[in-house]
């Protein structure tokens, strides 16, 4: 007979950006830009993660764009890109990472996730991809206008979700956004590989005895 799972944890919750969707926002732009120099010097200036950042914590791309493009009017074009080719930044899905959502939902582990996200961008994001299909809920920031690593998102998500903080791992490639959901009592894993992953989820015997 199986004995208790390790830490009593019976619910996987991930991050969605560069743990579960592969994700930078150069695969758009070395599309659109031939010239090296040039495209380094555009995605350290222009877009960039901190300006894009704004749309996850609940900011329209309207409002955004409109402050950018006064700033690089010669970009303007490359800037409002951005939104309709917003899933080119999104390639596909991590290497081995889908397997073991699989595997976690055949097991009989609640799955659900957290991901700084624009609520404009998610829902054409969303479409087309099953494998989201896995999880019970999920919380974007920035249709709640908040974001991690604030200690209010995991709150709402533990509500939300209707678990506690024991009962829970949490998977984000940002050890900031780990470090913020420990401090509530939530065990994270910090996502370098679907191996490692792996090798956590056996050990807290997620995939059954």
């Amino acid at each position: 007979m199986a004995g208790p799972l390790p830490y009593g944890i019976d619910t996987v919750i991930f991050d969605i950006g560069n743990v579960i969707s592969r994700w930078d926002i150069r695969f758009l732009y070395e599309k659109l830009i031939d010239d090296a120099q040039e495209l380094e010097w555009f995605l350290e200036n222009v877009v960039t993660p901190d300006w894009h950042f704004q749309h996850d914590a609940g900011r329209a791309f309207a409002d955004t764009s409109k402050e950018l493009i006064s700033r690089f009017p010669d970009h303007a074009d490359l800037i409002k890109a951005f939104y309709p080719r917003f899933n080119e930044t999104n390639p596909g899905e991590v290497d081995g990472v889908p397997a073991l959502i699989e595997r976690l939902n055949d097991a009989n582990v609640r799955l659900f996730a957290i991901s700084n996200f624009s609520a404009e961008f998610w829902p054409h994001f969303r479409a087309g991809k099953p494998i989201f299909d896995y999880f019970s809920d999920i919380i974007i920031s920035g249709e709640e206008k908040l974001a991690k690593p604030d200690p209010a998102i995991y709150r709402l998500a533990l509500r939300r979700f209707d678990v506690t903080a024991g009962q829970c791992l949490f998977v984000d490639d940002r050890p900031d956004n780990i470090e913020a959901s420990e401090k509530l009592g939530i065990k994270g894993h910090v996502f370098k590989d679907a191996v490692t992953l792996e090798r956590e989820l056996e050990a807290l015997g997620l995939f059954g005895r």
